[in-house]
C-alpha cells in the first residue's frame, strides 16, 4: 500500500485541494436528483450479474472513485481525495490491510483510516461508494463507529471512521496475558449489549449484514463507549479477496458459511455465531477452537464437530448461568435453531445489562492507563497473544 501522492488524473469536480477552493457542501439529500436513483444493493450476498461497463465510461468511474465525500458532522460534508489526509502513523494491521491515524487537513479532524486491498472493479467501486454515502447519512446509532466517508486509491479502499482508543482484541489480550486477569462479567454484559444493538440496527435500519464480527471490530473508548466497526463494505471487500486467492481460515465464520454444501446463502444468524465465538474468546482469554493447520481442519471441526460450549465452571473460571446460556445460544450449530437479534435482545443476560449501572468508563480508563504505562498505545500494531509477555519482559 502506497501513501505517495496519487498521480491519477481527476475531473474538475474532484480536483485535489491544492488546485481548488475547498468548501463544505450543503447536506441536501435531494441535491443530486438529475440522475435516476439507484437501488441500494449493499448486502453483497444477493443480486445478479453487474451490467457490462462501456469502455468510454470506465475512466469516468475510476476518476469518481478516486474522490469521495467526507461527512464530519450532520451539516458539514466535503469532497475529498487522499491528498487531503495527513498520515500520522499506523495503529493496527490485519490480514487484509492496515489502519492508520490520519488528519483531515481542512478541519484538523483526526480519524482512523482503514485501507483494505480490493479486487473489485471500477464499476463495483462506484456502486460501493454510492452505497456508503447512504450509510454515511445514517450515523445516528451510538453503538456503531461513526463513518465519515471512503474512497479508492491505487486498488485500495480507504474507509474513514471515528477514532476510538483501542480494540477489544488488544484490550482483552492485555488483561489476560499481561495482567493475568479476566474481563469482569458486568463489562462483558455491556460489550454484548452494545454489539447486539449495533448488529440489530444495521439489519433493521440499513438492511446490512455485518459478516465480520470479531474482537478487532469491536472498539472501546475512554469515555465508556463501546462501538462496532467495519460494517458492510469491509465484508464485501474481504469476501472478494477470499474468492480470488487462498485467504486461509476465517476463524469466526459460522458453519453454514464454511460448508460448501450450504455456503450459497446465509443471514444475520451467521453473525450471531461469530458473536458467540467472540464472547467466548474474550471471556476466557482463549480462542475456543485449537489452532487450525488448514482450511480442511477448520471444515472438519466447525462443520462436522460439536460446537464450543461454555459452562459455569470453565477452566477454573466462574460464569453466571445467564451468560453461559447466552453464549451457548449463539453457538447453536444449526442456524435454523439459532436466534436472530430480536430474540437475543429479549434474553435475560441482555435484559440485566440494560438495567445495569456498570461504570464502563472507569474500568476502560484504568486498563488504558495500564496499557499506556506498558508502552501500548494507538500506535502499537496488533501482536499475537502469545507474544505479549515477551514484549514486556
Amino acid at each position: 500500500m502506497s501513501d505517495d501522492q496519487s498521480s491519477n488524473p481527476v475531473s474538475p469536480a474532484t480536483t485535489p485541494s491544492s488546485a481548488r477552493p475547498f468548501m463544505p457542501l450543503p447536506l441536501d439529500l435531494n441535491a443530486d436528483r438529475k440522475k435516476p436513483a439507484k437501488k441500494l444493493s449493499f448486502l453483497g450476498c444477493q443480486g445478479g450479474q453487474p451490467p457490462v461497463v462501456a469502455d468510454r465510461t470506465r475512466e469516468r468511474i475510476r476518476m469518481q472513485a478516486a474522490a469521495g465525500k467526507l461527512q464530519i458532522a450532520p451539516n458539514q460534508t466535503y469532497d475529498f481525495t487522499s491528498d487531503d489526509l495527513l498520515d500520522e502513523g499506523e495503529i493496527g494491521r490485519g490480514a487484509f490491510g492496515a489502519v492508520n491515524r490520519m488528519k483531515f487537513t481542512h478541519t484538523d479532524t483526526v480519524m482512523a483510516v482503514k485501507r483494505i486491498r480490493s479486487t473489485v472493479d471500477e464499476k463495483e467501486q462506484k456502486q460501493l461508494l454510492m452505497d456508503l454515502e447512504v450509510v454515511m447519512k445514517s450515523n445516528d446509532c451510538n453503538t456503531i463507529v461513526t463513518f465519515y466517508g471512503a474512497l479508492f486509491k491505487e486498488g485500495d479502499c480507504w474507509i474513514c471512521m471515528e477514532l476510538m482508543d483501542t480494540s477489544l482484541d488488544k484490550f482483552y489480550k492485555f488483561i489476560c496475558e499481561c495482567q493475568q486477569s479476566r474481563i469482569p462479567e458486568p463489562i462483558l454484559a455491556q460489550i454484548t449489549l452494545a454489539t447486539v444493538r449495533a448488529l440489530n440496527y444495521l439489519k433493521e435500519e440499513l438492511k446490512i449484514i455485518h459478516r465480520d464480527v470479531k474482537p478487532s471490530n469491536i472498539l472501546l473508548k475512554r469515555n465508556g463507549d463501546i462501538k462496532l466497526c467495519d460494517f458492510g463494505i469491509s465484508g464485501q471487500l474481504v469476501d472478494s479477496i477470499a474468492r480470488t486467492k487462498d485467504a486461509g481460515c476465517r476463524p469466526y465464520m459460522a458453519p453454514e458459511r464454511i460448508d460448501p454444501q450450504r455456503a450459497k446463502g446465509y443471514d444475520v444468524r451467521s453473525d450471531v455465531w461469530s458473536l458467540g465465538i467472540t464472547l467466548m474468546e474474550v471471556a476466557t482469554g482463549k480462542f475456543p477452537y485449537p489452532k487450525w493447520g488448514s482450511v480442511f481442519e477448520q471444515l472438519s471441526q466447525v462443520v462436522e464437530g460439536d460446537p464450543p460450549r461454555l459452562s459455569t465452571s470453565y477452566n477454573g473460571m466462574e460464569f453466571s448461568l445467564d451468560f453461559v446460556n447466552f453464549v451457548n445460544t449463539c453457538l447453536i450449530k444449526d442456524e435454523r435453531d439459532r436466534p436472530k437479534y430480536g430474540k437475543l435482545l429479549q434474553h435475560a443476560f441482555i435484559q440485566l445489562a440494560e438495567k445495569s449501572d456498570t461504570d464502563v468508563a472507569a474500568y476502560v480508563s484504568e486498563v488504558l492507563e495500564s496499557m499506556a504505562n506498558n508502552g501500548i498505545t494507538q500506535f502499537t500494531t496488533n501482536l499475537p497473544a502469545e507474544g505479549w509477555n515477551e514484549s514486556f519482559n
